[in-house]
């Protein structure tokens, strides 16, 4: 029989490099598998870094005392007056308000014509004095020389500060058509002398028929008449601006400035949300069992711990108030067996009502007549998480940058391992393509010589 030799010369299988180079991979594989892992820990790392950045913001909108504060005002729904406030400068106060007269502009109206764009009534010029003594002077020509296009003129210069309008006044059916001319500002100070008009070989006279002086606002804050030059009151209460609608002399208006306890609560609730979300992750991931993956979970991270640490630390803390030494959980914020924290918001605003500067000072902190800082609730939970933030040496973006090398260093191993394997795999190639070169020469020698000798006895190759 003839020698075997498989299905290349050597005998050897055809895909044998390749076997030995997919074997050269499994620490490769085993290093992605590794790198695989640490990017999990670094994605939860960067999810809880965004709980405790969403926590910090929450604090830092609401950690002062006056971006804490929240203020209602209760008029019983009046209609004369619409009243809103600057909650930076507002007090809570009690005020009678009652509105004797509104201000109102300096304003005329003309004689009727028959028709407001076909009606001519003739070219000349308006003469205007304005309230600062500046006279000004509109030249109508034979294009403008109806209503429409006197309007038209007034409307087009700002400087006069005067608005014109044509109405239908409905009163005479032959001539229903008027100008109205006003100021555009109220107030006593803002008195004009109206417009002289002269204009000529029209087919009408046009003149102001009658004329309203401007005037001023006048009220009662708490039984002293107040006059103003405007329907918007901004100084007659600290922070509170009023929009006066309607006169109505005799009915006292009742403003109750308050603190908005239920949107104050709200803000805490949202608060406590965005904490609970940091504790809810921290549990998350210590809630361990045969089952866990602790190579690609946080779970017994020393990170965790600190974090949690912080927290307790600043719901367990006692502030000092010029009331008193107190806590959050005085006011409905608690810690609940499941490590999560409670908000009673109907008893923290129940506190609020009754005692508001103490429960802003334990949340938002006070100043010391000397000008120091106590650090209230709020305070301590914002340099907690700042310290967890901080760049570069905050627990958490050093627990993220330290994954961060584990997965660059892999990366740099399997880059190496990968280029000592292509170069492994050439060498390889080049080896085998020469054995399957020797082994053919060797293959075709030996046919060589068996020829030579000629056909072999059979019976003397068992002698």
């Amino acid at each position: 029989m003839g020698i075997a030799f498989g299905s290349i010369n050597s005998g050897l299988p055809k895909d044998i490099v390749q076997q030995i180079v997919e074997a050269e991979k499994i620490p490769v594989k085993q290093m992605e598998a590794r790198k695989g892992k640490i990017e999990d820990k670094k994605a939860l790392v960067g999810q809880l870094t965004s709980l405790v950045e969403s926590m910090r913001g929450e604090i830092l909108k609401n950690k002062g005392t006056r971006s804490l504060r929240e203020m209602k005002v209760n008029t019983g729904e009046n209609p004369n007056v619409a009243v809103s406030t600057d909650k930076n400068v507002a007090d809570p106060g009690k005020y009678s308000l009652e509105v004797l007269q509104l201000a109102g502009k300096s304003s005329a109206i003309s004689n009727g014509v028959e028709d407001k764009d076909k009606t001519y009534i003739g070219v000349g010029y308006i003469k205007a004095v304005l309230p600062d003594g500046e006279t000004k002077e509109i030249y109508v020509d034979e294009e403008h020389a109806n209503l429409t296009g006197i309007a038209k003129l007034i409307n087009g210069d700002p400087s006069l500060g005067i608005k014109a309008n044509v109405v239908n006044d409905g009163k005479d059916e032959d001539e229903p058509y008027r100008l109205i001319i006003s100021m555009q500002e109220t107030g006593d100070g803002k008195n004009a002398e109206f417009p002289y008009l002269y204009l000529v070989d029209g087919e009408v006279d046009l003149y102001f028929d009658q004329e309203k002086p401007a005037q001023d606002a006048k009220v009662k804050l708490d039984g002293f008449e107040i006059e103003l030059p405007t329907n918007k009151a901004t100084d007659l209460i600290p922070g509170v601006t009023i929009d006066l609608k309607k006169a109505k002399p005799g009915e006292e208006i009742s403003i109750e400035i308050t603190e908005d306890v239920q949107k104050i609560g709200g803000k805490i609730t949202s608060l406590v949300d965005n904490i609970n979300n940091v504790l809810k992750f921290i549990k998350e991931q210590n809630s361990l069992d045969e089952k866990t993956d602790t190579s690609r979970t946080l779970g017994g991270d020393l990170t965790l711990s600190q974090i949690e640490s912080k927290i307790r630390t600043a719901v367990f803390s006692t502030v000092t108030t010029s009331s008193g030494p107190h806590r959050v959980g005085d006011y409905g914020i608690t810690f609940e067996r499941s490590g999560l924290l409670k908000f009673d918001q109907e008893k923290f605003e129940a506190a609020l009502s009754k005692d508001y500067k103490a429960v802003s000072e334990t949340l938002s902190g006070s100043y010391t007549v000397e000008g120091g800082k106590v650090n209230g609730f709020m305070d301590i939970l914002e340099d907690a998480a700042k310290s967890l933030l901080a760049q570069p040496s905050g627990s958490l973006t050093t627990r993220k940058s330290g994954l961060q090398s584990q997965i660059n260093q892999i990366d740099r191993q399997i880059a190496n391992k990968q280029r000592n394997i292509a170069q492994k795999e050439e060498l390889l190639k080049a080896k085998f393509a020469r054995l399957e070169e020797t082994m053919s020469k060797i293959r075709g020698q030996g046919a060589g010589l068996a020829g030579l000798a000629g056909p072999i006895n059979p019976v003397q190759q068992l002698g």
